[in-house]
């Protein structure tokens, strides 16, 4: 292990602003557990953008530069290449016009086809994220909608989860959360489904991988069936071996792992947890952000005026 990736015994950060929990430790790499070396790569990174004028104070706090250095193990030089081509590619990509004007109105009838939604919180605060792949109708989904919508809709959902559900998440349980929990369900998945959605797949884990790193936490594919070693075949290559550390394969026998990480009550019930929520689940967006303040930076969000958390 590199001296910048070890963890120091006495951070050379200051805790970050806003912890009300005592029994709250930071991670290795983050605000409050920072070596020496990594505070310096991290004030030679911010000293760099601003110089370069490529720093943009509003998404570009310290907690969201760790993000990028931790991707690229705090090496400055690759992590500016990389903010910097994420930059790029937000400009060509459109994902400030996404935030402000883009409206999905087939919401409802795309959930049908594919479910894709956050759901609460798991045990250390992360807000849950659940994909039912096993419940995609590609012909019905495409007829309501296009990959490129799809894709709009992921980019601003990672702007509100960095606006206003992290947050959200990090002031309800007293320390900074800066990681998702997402559930992959396979149940009744068909290979030859994920194969004409298998383009949109990629391109939403190069989004996500490339455009907002180290925003997933451990991430839980459940209901995996005997062929999906040949799809994670496929999968894996596009990931790192950070990210692919994260996952856990799991079959039908998933539940007692996923409860040992989210409360029952967290949990939908269809998922082997106890939540039965008024509408469903999938369309309640249930969670510590949907409280009036956080709708407020949300609605904040969307005419430009939120800041990044």
């Amino acid at each position: 292990m590199s001296n910048l990736e070890a963890p120091a015994q006495a951070s050379a950060s200051a805790m970050p602003q806003g912890v009300t929990d005592p029994n709250y430790k930071p991670l290795p790499g983050r605000l409050g557990n920072l070596t020496v070396p990594q505070q310096h790569a991290l004030d030679k990174f911010k000293k760099e953008l601003q110089e370069e004028g490529v720093f943009v104070e509003e998404r570009m706090d310290d907690a969201t530069l760790l993000r990028f250095l931790r991707a690229r193990k705090f090496d400055v030089a690759l992590a500016k290449a990389m903010i910097i081509d994420c930059e790029k590619w937000r400009k060509e990509f459109g994902v400030d016009d996404i935030v402000k004007n883009f409206d999905f109105p087939e919401k409802e009838e795309v959930d049908k086809y594919y479910p894709q939604f956050y759901h609460k919180m798991d045990k250390d605060g992360r807000p849950i994220y659940i994909e039912q792949l096993g419940k995609l109708d590609f012909k019905a989904l495409y007829a309501c909608t296009t990959q490129d919508r799809l894709l709009k809709c992921l980019v601003w959902e990672y702007e509100k989860f960095l606006t206003s559900r992290l947050p959200a998440c990090s002031a309800a349980v007293g320390h900074p959360v800066e990681t998702s929990c997402p559930i992959l369900d396979l149940k009744d998945v068909s290979l030859s489904n994920f194969f004409w959605v298998k383009d949109y797949v990629m391109a939403a884990s190069s989004i996500g991988q490339d455009r907002y790193p180290e925003c997933m936490g451990k991430f839980y594919i459940i209901n995996a069936p005997w062929l999906f070693s040949g799809v994670w075949m496929i999968i894996k290559p596009w990931l790192d071996e950070v990210t692919v550390a994260k996952i856990a394969i799991l079959g039908k026998d998933y539940k007692d792992t996923l409860l040992a990480q989210i409360p029952k009550e967290n949990l939908p019930k269809e998922l082997g947890g106890g939540c039965t929520c008024g509408k469903g689940c999938s369309l309640s967006d249930e969670g510590p952000w949907s409280e009036a303040k956080w709708q407020k930076i949300e609605a904040e969000m969307s005419n430009g005026s939120a800041k990044t958390a």
